[in-house]
């Protein structure tokens, strides 16, 4: 789970105020195009050949006065020389005066009409004009720099969110440290793993200062950044390992306390090990500057994780179970309404654990109130982000389309719709069916439907807030809501939101809620901001360390024992699915997919699997991965948000194997037989 926190003062403003700004400056420099663009056909609009405007016209170098008669006489008296065989042979002994003389005039006219463009353009260049385009011109010096400057911006992101994880144990690890023994083994080997970083980022430094090939100021200067931050990531973890919090207990079990090590430590110290044995020290660096490539994807995780942390100090989860609330409904049919409402959310939070940490203490503590037990309430908040993903607009799927060619955006959204329907309907049959304990019962129409529509308007200023957002960005930018601008908008939108119950709540109309004392806007955006700087470190570093051990996976040639490619679709189909699924227990979605494109996708497509087919089928393994013992990624998240002693409490019911387990049974059958169905049921219609 991660570690768990320590108290934060006013001093977290010391990393979350820098890490707020970065979140902003990306925000600002991935809309400056979407400006620029309206500035210019704005211009056009006001000021005819605007773009002929946007840079001062040159004086023309010709003479618009020649005397054309002398011009003639000066052209026919030049004569190549006697020797010259080409110009012989071309015939420039003996020019035609009447030809010399049109091709004089028609320069003469060239050259006054450039000198009367020139005098236009200078009589058009207006102060409105000048001050328009230097307006204009800034946005585009802008956005130039935010494209040069998003490698340095990420690289800032990810050590500034990374130390902060550290300093305040929220890395992601099977286990929260409870004793000395924990904490002594964790720091520790955070501190290795961390000083092999260090020393793999300084080797990749001077070995490409050693090559042949130039190192450019700016790629030197990102590696001076990649080195100062690991080595302040390595003074962390070595200040943390001597200063150990208070209410650890003594002693401590060597076994247990392995697990409390952080999963990116894992990681970087099974690649970090592999690369020193081959000889390729620098191989950790290189893996983690491949991130680079891709650094607009990482900076988007980092925008849909302060989503997810800002929807998480609004009311709108809890508004959006006011709405259910009157229907009375019995606890395994409300779990199917938060898990099917939370699809939604997580589409536009990009990942499931996202929006675990996000919503999951209110879905868990409304199934709670609504007399869910334990298990069934912890099931639903792990699997609340699980279904969500094959839809519009998630990261995920765009990262799949950006790095395949053979599939796109709207092919792979137009089929994680059915996949969608399919797993919805197989997790309500498991949670309704098979695992029912309580009847049928709602309150009646009548009582119920009356009551949730007076539910709903609470909700409706939040949902004019977005629409207003969404339709400023179509109409004063043209920018449409997908899956290319939500990472832009759906921050814009958070904030306006924060910004309506600041002045909504303050001023009295939350009072019949109770909620009078809210904390304000900008209480608001910097708890968001604390949790955010916490998360984007573990789950990038988590990332970025799976980039370079999918790198191990790939350079020690493991998929080469595979055939690249099998005679029948349903062998490669079942040898995919197992991968997959082993995948998605052991790497964060992003860095799976990456190596998954590199790997395991050519031979899929090879043995006659439809290239979106398998993507689909990789979208569900990993869901399945992420729900699957030992790690369980999402029920780690789970644990985290609804607290350590409400897990140990669900392990503690009585009752028979399945019922003291049902957290973790319950949603690897509904998405077992998903996977199952969406592998293999394709394959009757094109693999027979």
């Amino acid at each position: 789970m991660i570690q768990g926190r320590v108290h934060r003062t006013g001093l977290e403003w010391l990393s979350s105020l820098p890490a707020c700004l970065l979140l902003l400056a990306v925000v600002l420099f991935s809309t400056s195009s979407d400006i620029h663009n309206q500035m210019l056909q704005a211009g056009e609009q006001l000021w005819s050949g605007y773009y002929k405007l946007r840079m001062d016209p040159e004086v023309p170098e010709c003479n618009p006065n020649r005397d054309v008669d002398a011009e003639v006489a000066r052209e026919l008296a030049l004569a190549p020389p006697a020797n010259d065989p080409m110009a012989a042979l071309l015939g420039e002994y003996d020019k035609d005066p009447a030809e010399v003389r049109v091709a004089v005039e028609r320069a003469l006219a060239d050259c006054r009409a450039a000198h009367v463009g020139y005098q236009q353009l200078q009589g058009s260049l207006t102060p409105g004009v000048r001050i328009y385009r230097s307006l204009e011109l800034f946005v585009a010096d802008l956005i130039s720099f935010g494209l040069t400057a998003q490698r340095y911006l990420l690289v800032i992101l990810v050590m500034l969110c990374a130390v902060t994880a550290t300093l305040t144990r929220h890395h992601i690890a099977m286990r929260a440290m409870e004793t000395r023994l924990d904490h002594v083994v964790s720091h520790t080997l955070q501190t290795i793993a961390n000083a092999m970083l260090f020393a793999s980022s300084v080797i990749f430094r001077q070995s490409s200062l050693a090559s042949s090939t130039t190192v450019s100021a700016g790629e030197l200067l990102l590696h001076n950044f990649w080195i100062t931050g690991f080595a302040c990531l390595t003074l962390a973890s070595l200040f943390r390992l001597f200063r150990a919090p208070a209410g650890l207990k003594a002693g401590g079990n060597p076994a247990q306390a392995l697990l409390a090590v952080p999963l990116y430590t894992v990681m970087c110290l099974i690649s970090g090990t592999y690369f020193a044995l081959i000889g390729h020290s620098s191989g950790i660096g290189i893996y983690l500057g491949k991130m680079m490539e891709l650094s607009d994807m990482f900076l988007n995780v980092g925008l849909y994780v302060w989503v997810g942390m800002m929807l998480k100090q609004t009311r709108v989860a809890t508004l959006v179970f006011n709405v259910f609330r009157p229907w009375r409904m019995p606890p395994e049919l409300l779990a199917v309404v938060a898990v099917l409402v939370a699809a939604v959310p997580t589409a536009y939070t990009g990942a499931s654990g996202i929006f675990v940490i996000a919503a999951g203490a209110v879905i868990y503590s409304e199934l709670r109130a609504a007399g869910a037990r334990r298990h069934l309430a912890l099931a639903a908040t792990a699997m609340s982000g699980s279904l969500g993903v094959v839809l519009r607009p998630c990261l995920l799927v765009v990262v799949i389309a950006y790095l395949n060619r053979e599939v796109t955006t709207d092919e792979l959204f137009a089929w994680g719709g059915w996949v969608f329907v399919l797993t919805a309907t197989l997790f309500a049959a498991v949670a309704l069916v098979c695992n029912r304990q309580s009847p049928l019962n709602l309150a009646p129409a009548a009582e119920a439907f009356p009551a949730s529509v007076r539910a709903l308007r609470p909700l409706a200023p939040y949902l004019a807030v977005g629409f207003a957002v969404v339709l400023f960005y179509r109409y004063a930018l043209n920018v449409a809501m997908d899956e290319f601008s939500a990472p832009r908008l759906l921050p814009v939108i958070m904030l306006a939101i924060l910004l309506y119950e600041h002045i909504s709540l303050r001023k009295g109309k939350g009072g019949a809620s109770g909620e009078l004392d809210h904390p304000g806007l900008e209480q608001s955006v910097r708890r968001a901001t604390n949790d955010t700087t916490a998360e984007i470190g573990a789950l990038l570093l988590l990332l970025g360390l799976s980039v370079s051990l999918g790198g191990v996976i790939e350079r020690a040639h493991i998929m080469d024992a595979f055939p690249q490619a099998f005679d029948s679709a349903w062998t490669a189909m079942l040898l995919m699915v197992l991968i997959l699924v082993v995948l998605g227990m052991i790497m964060d979605a992003f860095g799976a997919v990456i190596l998954v494109t590199a790997t395991v996708a050519g031979i899929a497509y090879a043995s006659g699997i439809h290239p979106i087919h398998f993507w689909m089928v990789t979208l569900v393994a990993f869901e399945l991965g992420y729900l699957s013992p030992p790690v369980a990624l999402n029920h780690l998240l789970t644990r985290q948000v609804v607290g350590e002693a409400e897990v140990l409490a669900a392990q503690q019911e009585p009752g028979n194997f399945y019922q003291r387990h049902e957290r973790i049974i319950m949603p690897l059958i509904a998405m077992g037989m998903a996977l199952v169905l969406v592998a293999f049921g394709p394959l009757l219609f094109y693999a027979m």
